[in-house]
């Protein structure tokens, strides 16, 4: 981290003297400026809130209040408003601005419902085509990212859109700091993808900000945005859904008043094959239906395997009267799927003499199992909200989540081993010349395992002045209950050479797993059962203060009651006692922009917390667990200069965590809860667009995490759930001008991950997977009425492996082209 922070300090220095030097200038900008006033309405003449407004070219302007009200200063001279989007008529207001006047623009109409309008996008705003100007979840208060002291970053549909990206595994390789770690298991409960995030593991879990557990890989068809927000979040999230490192939000797609279909069909090599439909219609003045659908079929670069998906999400939206609306939406996933090979070390790495991949000899392309041993897995997620409008300043949002998943069938994976160790499993096993060349099969089945969960939370918005102080101010109560009947249990397969090309493979197939099952079925002496059930109550309270124009400080707390109802064996015997825990979570954060709207200066507090399970003590006692907090102390700077051309966020954070569980030294078993933790780093992303055809993405991390106070074995060294600590992002996008082949576009990005240690340990040793460089490339053609593309993912066939304490091998290129009809 030495190495990083001569850097970090010259790359703030130069920003400073930038704003100063900007700053310097802005007398003489106010004196040549104007102000723009005007109102936006629906097409019913009804007040459209929160909508982007500004002018063409530039990026002036700002957001309606809930009155359809607007007011910006603009430089003096003529420009254009202009409101575009799909199925609304183009709109364009001449203004001409007269410095130290105040323009007065007629009333805009826009022929949509608010509900459209809150899709519709703003030319003004499309100087840098994959920003986000406000999240209403990251804070759950409507705030831009240059009044929010926390970092996050928003990936949107248009970027997913000209990648052609189908998942939101995929979507996250433009987050800087982001790396998946396990691919999707689609097992209940836990079975979605495993990302690290400035050193802890998470997962995608959260959906316009309530609890939205999919236990699979995430179909991004009704996806409108990804927002990952980083840090310990819990004082707004909780801890059931977040990580000490942040949490990956989805935003999803809403239903407008107009008529909207899009038909789109994808191929690729590895027998891909995808058909995806949005339909969008209304269903009398006031209702508007919308569904997102796509059925997803996909082999592998490998001998065997096989993906068979199916997502629908409708939605409804009702508009009761002026203050009260209704939102109902569901999100239905199925699959089956064979399992992508999972290997991890039976032995361990300094047993058998190896520090990396290429010190085994792993056949890239074989599965090492059958794909007609395949696993079901299904998430069904429904939602309700209701929106009240007290007045111009006061909101309600009532929110209901109801998230089922279930699982069942059998999921191969691989121990690697010796052939000391596979001699001593299968006495007939030839000692063949050198060492490690066998596995160890298993398999790791379901037995209907189920995860219900629900939340209910009502959140009260207000915006509103004490004195000359802009408060935004958000109250909630939240409930959260789960309900687990998770059964894993598991068999052996015996051992198999690691690579050799006369071996059968696909012998190890259903028909084998099946007869092994049916001698060995699930029963208390097999089983893993995760049985329990907890009820979490909590409230919380957030308020984002505008002390003057230029300085915004923010103050939250949550209060969180866990009740943990025991834990049950396979046969209902209790395991461990009921058990409850009080947290308080708080965040404090401050903002200073020297240019305002264009660069802030930010700090903030973070705090998360969780609510461990029962563990052994030395005398084999179960133990309640304390709580774990981590507290984060972060500093950056954020940027919207040259008129939002250049977009960017520069941090540098610490996490400290408590209470980590580690083992007693000298103890078989029994566990002790006085660890400490702590990760520490820099984060870089900018978006930019020089000129108006041309948009740039490049984001780059640096995360040093170890442990701080643990037993011997691991003291001071990082931990293997940490991932790699460089990570790199780049994407280039260029969009041929209007002038030219209209709507025709190429885009070339990439990847970069240093080497991750899976497993780093005294007693074990160290293995890392090797470093790598991913390159993508696009090609594209979007019309008003159609789209083609054609993409090629890790364009130079890298062999590359992500993983933690396991290796597992990633996907080869993909060619990919998909065709879209918009009507």
């Amino acid at each position: 981290m030495k190495k990083i922070q001569p850097y970090l300090f010259s790359i703030l220095t130069v920003f400073l003297l930038l704003s100063a030097i900007i700053n310097s200038n802005n007398t003489y900008a106010q004196s040549t400026r104007g102000t723009v006033r005007g109102k936006v309405v629906s097409a019913k003449n009804e007040p459209a809130g929160n909508v982007t407004i500004g002018l063409e070219g530039t990026n002036y302007g700002s957001i309606t209040n809930d009155n359809g009200e607007f007011s910006f200063r603009a430089p003096a001279g003529s420009y254009k408003i202009i409101i575009s989007y799909v199925g609304v008529q183009r709109i364009e207001v001449p203004v001409t601005i007269t410095a130290g006047q105040i323009t007065e623009v007629p009333q805009i109409t826009v022929n949509a419902s608010l509900s459209q309008l809150s899709e519709v996008n703003v030319i003004a705003s499309h100087s840098n085509r994959f920003t986000s100007q406000v999240s209403n979840d990251a804070a759950k208060i409507p705030l831009s990212p240059l009044e929010n002291s926390q970092s996050y970053t928003t990936v949107t549909s248009g970027l997913l859109k000209e990648q052609q990206l189908f998942s939101v595994d995929d979507a996250l390789r433009n987050v800087p700091g982001i790396q998946k770690m396990w691919d999707a298991t689609g097992r209940a409960g836990d079975g979605g993808s495993y990302f690290t995030l400035r050193g802890f593991t998470t997962q995608a879990t959260i959906r316009n900000g309530i609890a939205g557990l999919v236990t699979s890989g995430i179909d991004a068809v009704n996806v409108d945005k990804i927002e990952v927000i980083k840090g310990p979040s819990a004082t707004l999230f909780g801890s059931t859904l977040t990580s000490f490192g942040g949490l990956i939000n989805r935003v999803t797609k809403k239903p407008y008043q107009t008529f909207g279909l899009e038909i789109g069909h994808t191929v690729g090599n590895y027998d891909l094959n995808r058909t995806s439909i949005d339909l969008n219609t209304p269903l009398g003045s006031n209702v508007a239906f919308r569904l997102n659908s796509a059925y997803n079929y996909e082999g592998s670069f490998q001998n065997y395997g096989k993906s068979r998906t199916f997502a629908a999400a409708p939605s409804l939206a009702i508009k009761a009267n002026d203050k009260l609306s209704f939102l109902l939406e569901a999100e239905m996933f199925y699959g089956r799927n064979s399992a992508k090979p999972f290997f991890f070390f039976y032995d361990s790495p300094k047993t058998m003499g190896i520090t990396d991949v290429s010190q085994l000899n792993i056949n890239y392309k074989n599965a090492y199992s059958n794909d007609n041993i395949t696993s079901y897995s299904r998430s069904l997620n429904y939602f309700a909200e209701a929106k009240y409008k007290f007045s111009d300043k006061f909101t309600s949002q009532t929110v209901f989540s109801s998230s089922n998943s279930f699982s069942n069938g059998a999921s191969p994976y691989y121990y690697l081993i010796t052939d000391a160790t596979a001699i001593a499993i299968a006495p007939g096993t030839v000692d063949l010349p050198g060492n490690n060349n066998y596995i160890y099969r298993n398999d790791q089945s379901t037995a209907n395992s189920k995860l219900n969960a629900i939340e209910i939370q009502e959140n009260i918005n207000g915006d509103f002045n004490i004195g000359t102080m802009r408060n935004r101010f958000v109250f909630g109560l939240d409930f959260q209950r789960q309900n687990s009947h998770q059964i894993f249990f598991g068999n052996a397969y015996g051992i198999a050479p690691i690579n050799d090309p006369n071996f059968d493979y696909g012998a190890f197939n259903k028909l084998v797993v099946d007869k092994t099952n049916a001698a060995n079925p699930v029963s208390s002496a097999n089983a893993y059962p995760y049985i329990y059930k907890t009820n979490t109550y909590s409230a919380y309270a957030s308020d984002v203060i505008n002390l003057t124009d230029r300085l915004i400080a923010s103050v939250g707390l949550r209060v969180d009651r866990f009740e943990n109802k025991g834990n049950y064996s396979y046969d209902g015997e209790q395991t461990s006692k009921p058990y409850s825990q009080t947290a308080f979570s708080p965040k404090f954060g401050l903002i200073y922009q020297p240019v305002k709207d264009a660069l802030s200066l930010f700090a903030n507090y973070q705090n998360g917390f969780q609510n461990p399970a029962p563990f052994l003590n030395a005398n084999s006692e179960t133990v309640t667990p304390k709580i774990q907090n981590a507290n984060q102390i972060e500093g950056g700077v954020k940027l919207a200069l040259f008129n939002g051309k250049l977009n960017g966020t520069l941090s540098y954070y610490r996490i400290n965590l408590t209470n980590v569980l580690r083992p007693i030294p000298g103890s078989a078993i029994g566990s002790i809860q006085d660890g400490t933790q702590s990760s520490k780093g820099f984060e870089a992303e900018i978006i930019a667009s020089p000129i108006s055809a041309l948009n740039i993405i490049a984001g780059f991390s640096y995360n040093d995490s170890k442990y701080t106070k643990a037993d011997a074995d691991v003291q001071g060294l990082r931990p293997n759930t940490a991932g790699s600590p460089y990570l790199a992002n780049f994407y280039v996008s260029y969009r041929l001008p209007q002038t030219a082949v209209k709507g025709l576009g190429v885009g070339f990005g990439g990847n970069y991950a240093s080497k991750n240690k899976i497993i780093n340990s005294v007693s074990q040793g160290t293995f890392s997977l090797p470093s790598y460089t991913l390159f993508n490339s696009s090609v594209f053609l979007d019309r008003s009425k159609y789209r083609f593309g054609l993409s090629v993912n890790n364009l130079t066939n890298k062999h590359y492996y992500t993983g933690y304490t396991t290796i597992n091998p990633q996907r080869l290129r993909q060619f990919v082209l998909s065709a879209t009809y918009k009507l």
